[in-house]
């Protein structure tokens, strides 16, 4: 079978999740400048072909710094914000006025492989976005830098329901007719918030958060991102970083920070499971529960591969529904990826830890650790003593965890008469 068609199957609920959402996507200006662009804008046309509602920011940091250096005028920061003054503030507005037109110019193309081909894609823009000084901080006199005082939420809203993507610049104005430089991520952060937005995305240089082994954290709590951000320094990842929490805490349901260098990014954290960038998100990405009726296909899915081999011992859907009250599981992104059943053994003060298996796609995240923990606590509850455990061929990971070797002997009389010695099966023990 083509990978593609795999792909669109496991692509489809998501097409579904995010039709009718409302989706801000942050692009920097270094990501414009990138010859990965054209492909970003194929993606976003394809995001808006499906029915996502999308607002696209745009930043102008290096277009900025290009036409300063033609002027001769030396850029100027103060923790990390660009001070503005008359004459830089003619380089923004030159800077973002070509990008903006570039960009809508780049929509606008009737690409022969593109979902729009041959229709009228609209592309909306405007003073959407009230603007206010920063001021004087520390002594330091910001000039025409401001901070988004608010954004435009019902003119936004009207332009998104007549399926026009809308786009909004680095550039505020104020009440009397100023204009001021604006931070593009805090526009984007700013108008997931205002408009209730089900996501942000924030396109960086890297694949997303990188930790300091040099590998990439795919999930993060807003909670846990202020060691992160101390970790970071001052740096653009930390800025990334910071927005995705920021709006998060405002009530946006999920960040992702995804690559602007990497063709098909957008799409991969969007429409796979496990995604390919960083995601911030309140609710937990990956839950630990018990079982309901519900999940009793999703259980087949998982365990039938295993007794094929011989690994579980058969069970079929009428005793997994009779039975389901047993199970503890661990869903990621509505799949059930690993499973534990407990079981009381009759007349004693022991259990059986049965039916432990993990998804062989998410077997190196110490997932079956956590449901080894969850069916420990579930077992000391109901008062259990000792824990049993009969496996044919995870013998070393059950002792590694403090299993000790046992026998038939040692299991109380109701589960003994019940070994099936064909199986021949290891009975191990654990004191609860």
């Amino acid at each position: 079978m083509p990978d593609y068609v795999n792909w669109l199957r496991h692509a489809s609920p998501y097409v579904n999740a995010h039709r009718d959402c409302t989706f801000v996507v942050m692009l920097p200006g270094d990501g414009v400048e990138h010859p990965n662009f054209g492909n970003i804008v194929h993606d976003l046309v394809l995001l808006h072909s499906l029915g996502v509602r999308l607002v696209l920011v745009h930043g102008s940091r290096p277009q900025i710094e290009t036409r300063l250096e033609a002027r001769g005028l030396t850029p100027a920061y103060h923790e990390g914000l660009r001070i503005t003054d008359a004459a830089t503030l003619e380089c923004v507005i030159d800077a973002v006025g070509h990008l903006r037109i570039a960009i809508e110019a780049r929509l606008s193309m009737d690409m022969a492989s593109s979902p729009m081909q041959g229709s009228r894609l609209r592309v909306a823009s405007g003073n959407l976005v009230t603007a206010r000084p920063i001021g004087v901080l520390e002594g330091v006199d910001y000039h025409h830098t401001g901070e988004v005082r608010r954004v435009d939420r019902k003119g936004i809203g009207r332009l998104l329901d007549e399926r026009s993507i809308v786009l909004l610049s680095p550039l505020g104005y104020s009440p009397t007719g100023e204009i001021f430089n604006l931070a593009c991520e805090d526009v984007a952060t700013r108008a997931a918030i205002d408009l209730g937005a089900d996501k942000l995305l924030l396109f960086g240089a890297d694949k997303g958060l990188i930790d300091e082994n040099g590998r990439l954290v795919r999930e993060l709590r807003p909670q846990q991102v202020p060691a992160h951000l101390q970790r970071l320094g001052s740096n653009y990842q930390a800025e990334l970083l910071d927005a995705a929490a920021e709006a998060c805490r405002g009530g946006v349901g999920r960040s992702h920070i995804v690559s602007y260098a990497e063709d098909g990014a957008l799409l991969t954290e969007l429409f796979t499971r496990d995604g390919g960038g960083t995601l911030v998100a309140q609710e937990q990405f990956e839950q630990v529960r018990e079982a309901a009726i519900e999940d009793v296909g999703g259980l087949l899915d998982l365990i039938s591969p295993l007794e094929e081999q011989g690994i579980l011992v058969r069970r079929s859907r009428e005793v997994l529904e009779r039975e389901i009250e047993q199970f503890s599981v661990v869903e990621r992104e509505g799949m059930i990826i690993a499973c534990a059943a407990l079981y009381q053994i009759a007349d004693s003060d022991a259990g059986e830890l049965a039916c432990l298996a993990v998804n062989p796609e998410y077997r190196h995240g110490a997932r079956g650790d956590v449901l080894l923990e969850r069916i420990e606590t579930r077992a000391r509850a109901q008062g259990l003593k000792t824990l049993f455990v009969l496996t044919t061929r995870t013998a070393h990971w059950f002792r590694e965890r403090g299993f000790v070797p046992s026998s038939v002997d040692r299991l109380p009389s109701a589960r003994a008469s019940l070994y099936n010695y064909q199986r021949n099966s290891k009975i191990f023990e654990k004191a609860l």
